[in-house]
Parts: structure tokens; sequence; C-alpha cells
């Protein structure tokens, strides 16, 4: 017998009894056959039958003979062509299903997830086994609502359909690890998402969002949070409280492809180079001394906003963000143009900070960056 296990279910490691018809070209009446076939005899041990493989074969529907395998836990039926997924299938004990790359559409699944009667193992009406759940790459047009019934669900893959949005219901999967949405059409992110705190990958690549709402800083047990190929043009800034964040991809955002822009080195020209020496030198050279056009560039001198530094700046400088207090109610962002980045001037610490935890915030923020930049 082969061994089958999911690279991110929890099915058991031990060797399970398998059938595998997968990758053998087979319609559905030619599957009926092998499975009704008294040679074969495979109804008569269909109470061992714990996995089964019919991936990457011509499969429009399921066959009948199925709910007779009613020890079944881990059924693929990855890359056919599969148009319907019937009711019965909510009667398996099945804990993976994986049903990615069909012609699935949201009226092709069942209305809802969960056995309608009394199951193996003496589970009563409305209980469901599955922990997880594949339906990547077919045709659903919008989050499966009944989806969200699968409250020990633990990996979720819905990437590469056209789903607009998420369920707002989707805080009942508290037992989701794995979110998977990359890949569709979706251009907001509910706040419910922050109420899933086991969950541990976050994948909304490759979608049309432009904001995420501040509840993702709620979810403190976060590794991955993939958003590449998105709109987004800023984050919540109390996303740096994820402290288990280990992989955060945002390349291909106005966000990322700004900063990037805004940090591109841009040397000075020589001109430049000149004009801030003689300034800096506090002479006035005479119309002989120095070229003409380094006498007129001289005139277009800039000086650096920052108190504490006399120098100035011509065509090159930086741009900074500054938070000023206004009316004593409000931070007010105000942009800044210095001669140089060693004149930006680093802000107090709030009340009620120390110096100790100001330098951990700056670490964090400065940690938190680079990963934004790898990403």
């Amino acid at each position: 017998m082969e061994v089958y296990t999911s690279d991110s279910s929890d099915t058991d490691s031990r060797e399970q009894k398998t059938i595998d018809f997968g990758r053998m070209s087979l319609d559905l009446g030619t599957l009926e056959d092998h499975l009704t076939s008294p040679q074969k005899a495979l109804l008569k041990s269909s109470g061992d039958i714990e996995t089964m493989l019919l991936n990457h074969n011509r499969l429009v529907g399921l066959p009948r003979v199925l709910q007779q395998f009613a020890n079944l836990k881990v059924l693929d039926l990855s890359s056919n062509a599969i148009t319907q997924l019937p009711d019965a299938i909510c009667q398996l004990p099945l804990v993976t299903l994986i049903a990615k790359n069909n012609l699935l559409t949201n009226c092709s699944l069942p209305k809802s997830l969960l056995a309608k009667q009394a199951g193996v193992g003496g589970y009563g009406h409305g209980h469901s086994t599955l922990k997880e759940l594949n339906l990547s790459g077919n045709q659903l047009t919008y989050f499966p609502e009944q989806v969200t019934e699968l409250r020990y669900l633990k990996y979720l893959y819905v990437g590469g359909n056209k789903i607009t949005g998420i369920s707002k219901d989707i805080w009942k999967m508290q037992s989701l690890h794995v979110l998977s949405l990359g890949g569709n059409l979706i251009s907001e992110v509910p706040d419910a998402v922050g109420s899933l705190s086991q969950l541990q990958a976050l994948v909304l690549c490759d979608n049309l969002i432009e904001n995420l709402p501040m509840s993702i800083a709620r979810l403190k047990n976060l590794k991955s949070l993939l958003l590449h190929k998105n709109r987004l043009r800023h984050l919540p800034k109390d996303i740096v409280a994820l402290k288990n964040l280990t992989e955060l991809s945002l390349r291909d955002n106005p966000l990322v492809v700004r900063f990037v822009q805004d940090m591109a080195l841009k040397p000075p020209t020589l001109l430049e180079l000149a004009g801030r020496i003689v300034k800096a030198s506090g002479q006035r050279p005479g119309p002989y001394d120095i070229p003409r056009t380094l006498a007129e560039y001289l005139n277009s001198a800039n000086c650096c906003v920052n108190p504490n530094c006399k120098g100035v700046f011509f065509d090159n400088r930086v741009e900074h963000i500054k938070f000023v207090d206004f009316c004593g109610k409000y931070r007010v962002p105000l942009l800044q143009y210095l001669c140089s980045s060693k004149c930006i001037e680093h802000e107090e610490p709030a009340r009620g900070y120390s110096a100790s935890s100001s330098a951990a915030s700056s670490a964090n923020s400065g940690f938190m960056m680079r990963k934004v930049l790898l990403g």
C-alpha cells in the first residue's frame, strides 16, 4: 500500500490503505468499472480504505459507489473537470478534501458541508470532520459561505478563483491555521479576519486590495503574511506588533515601489558639491575666483530646516515626514527638506515610554522595514 500525506494537514503519518487511480486518464464510467470490478474486490474491502487518489484524470463527476467507502479520510480529486460536488460527499468522515483545478462554481458545492445525520464514530447531526479543504483553481465568484460552518477546519485554500470578497462570518472559523486567498479579485479585507486567533499564514497576494484593517495586528500567531501584487499604499501602523511574523511579502505594491524610488541613491552632482563647499566656507568669492556657472548656482541655495545645522542644499535634498502636534489634539505630518539624512531629528518618546522601550520600538520598526523591502 502507498503512503499519502498532505503537506499541511493533520492526516496521520501511519501507513494507510490507499486506492491510487491518479494520472490514469480515467473518465467517470471507466472509474466506476474499476471500483465495482469483482476481480479487484474493492467494494468488499471498502471499509478498510482510508485514502483515495483520483487526481489528474478526466472525471466530470464523482462515482456513485464512493459513499460505500465509509471510512474514507483523504480524497484527492484535483486536476479533473469536475463540475459538481454531490451532497453525499458530506456524509463521508473526510479529514482532507482536495478538489483544486476543476470546474466548480459556487452553485456546484453542497448547500451545507455538514453531515446531515449521525456519522461514523458517533458524531451527531451537523458535525464535520474536515480539517483541510482545497478549492483552489476553480470558478468560484464569491466566498463560499457554507465553509464558515466548518468550525474545526485548519487549512482552507481557495486561491486562483474569481472571488471578490471575504465573508464577514469568517470569524466563526476559530481553528483556521492557514487561509489562502491569493489570485482572486478581492478589494477589501473585513475586520473579522483579525478574529482568527489561531491563524499562522494569511495569503492575500495577487488581488486588488488597497487597505488592510487595523484588526490584522490582532493575529498574534501569524507567521506568514503574503500581500504582494496588490494596490497597497500603506500598512496599519500596529503591524509591527506581530512579533511572530517571519515572512512579509509586499513586492509589486505602490507602497514598496514608492518607497524604493524614494530610497534610490541619487548622489549629488559635482556642481552641488562645489556649491555646498563654497557656502560652508562662509566666504564670498570674487567674480574671478570661481566659474560663472558656479557663481550663478550659489544664488539657488536653500538652507537646511534643521536648526542645529548650518548646511545648504541645491537640487539634491532629503525629504522627511515629521509629525508635529497640532492644537494639542492631532499629530499632523509635515514635509521637510533637509540637506542630509543626518539632519533628521529623532522624535522624543511619548510620555510613559522609557528610553529602552523607545529603542526597542525603533529596532522593531527597522527590522520590519527590512522585511518589507526584502518581500
